[in-house]
């Protein structure tokens, strides 16, 4: 019923999972990772309990064979079962028992395990497998892609409905504060990889932070451009009363009194054009709360292009409105 994908990127170390299956709410079920220790996809009936002790397994310092091999000898079901792994090290094992309905296989290599049930045939999981061996795309849309390509060789036979692709790195969490650097999941829809590929994109959107060399520096003639989008949206600080969203905003004595630092930005200040000032900046960063693009802040001075992009965006559907 499922095809996965378990891989480590070799140039950065991290590991992810990437699964499509005629199941709800895969991504609930069949991926497990945990940064600098290793990736795991359990499936076919699955055993939910793989994901952690095969982590725990990796961790104590087990490599991927030795995982699969412990976890499967004692599983009185393992006939029944599937099991992809990828350790830190990029090793890697798969296991189909005996009694997967057909098809049901897998394949690996440096890098990666691929395997699924119930498929079309075996070239599904040759195109997962050869898919990922031909690179040249970044790790989380290679991942993608390699559903993309074990889908267009028949999947799933009985269909499409879910899909999940999760993706650990060190401190690469919301804010540094876990290694869940994305972690997302299609549980129903008709076009489960297409929408998993939409959602990693507003995943780079709005939970990464730009390159300093990616910002735009601000001159006059955009300053112009963003006031009068800005205005537009009821962000004017020359206005008289408050902004659309001011209740969302503590009081100017109270603001930050508990923070011992202010949120970081990208890129070092440079000097303001005219008719851009500190107000006009609060009330670009104010907006951009709104849109939950803060991790996209840039240093005074300067913006990103995707902000600027999606200022431009909701500026014109203001317009049409």
């Amino acid at each position: 019923m499922t095809y996965s994908i378990v891989a480590r990127d070799s140039a950065t170390g991290d590991l992810g999972v990437a699964v499509q299956s005629r199941f709800l709410a895969v991504g609930s079920v069949v991926p497990w990772a945990r940064a600098g220790v290793g990736a795991i996809a359990t499936q076919s009936f699955a055993n939910v309990a793989y994901g952690p002790d095969g982590l725990a397994l990796l961790a104590g310092g087990a490599d991927a064979e030795a995982a699969v091999a412990r976890l499967t000898e004692s599983d009185g079901l393992r006939g029944q079962r599937q099991l992809g792994i990828v350790d830190a090290s990029g090793r890697s094992a798969s296991y189909t028992g005996r009694s997967c309905f057909a098809w049901a296989g897998g394949r690996t290599g440096p890098n990666y395990a691929a395997q699924g049930n119930i498929l079309a045939g075996a070239a599904v999981v040759d195109a997962l497998a050869e898919t990922f061996e031909s690179g040249g795309l970044p790790f989380p849309e290679l991942l993608v892609a390699c559903l993309v390509a074990a889908d267009a060789q028949g999947g799933d036979r009985r269909g499409r409905e879910s899909a999940a692709l999760l993706i650990v790195r060190e401190r690469g969490g919301y804010g540094g504060g876990n290694d869940r650097w994305i972690d997302l999941r299609v549980d129903d829809h008709e076009d489960p990889i297409g929408e998993l590929a939409r959602l990693l994109d507003l995943t780079h959107l709005y939970l990464e932070r730009p390159s300093p060399d990616e910002l735009v520096p601000l001159d006059g003639s955009l300053a112009t451009e963003m006031r009068g989008r800005l205005r537009r949206l009821g962000w004017d600080p020359t206005t008289v009363g408050e902004p659309v969203y001011a209740p969302m905003w503590p009081d100017e004595a109270g603001a930050g009194a508990d923070d011992d630092e202010q949120r970081p930005s990208v890129g070092e200040p440079r000097p303001l054009p005219e008719g851009w000032d500190a107000a006009w900046q609060e009330r670009l960063l104010a907006w951009m709360g709104v849109e939950n693009l803060e991790e996209r802040t840039a240093a005074p001075g300067w913006i990103d292009p995707r902000v600027l992009a999606c200022l431009r965006a909701s500026a014109e559907k203001a317009d049409r409105a």
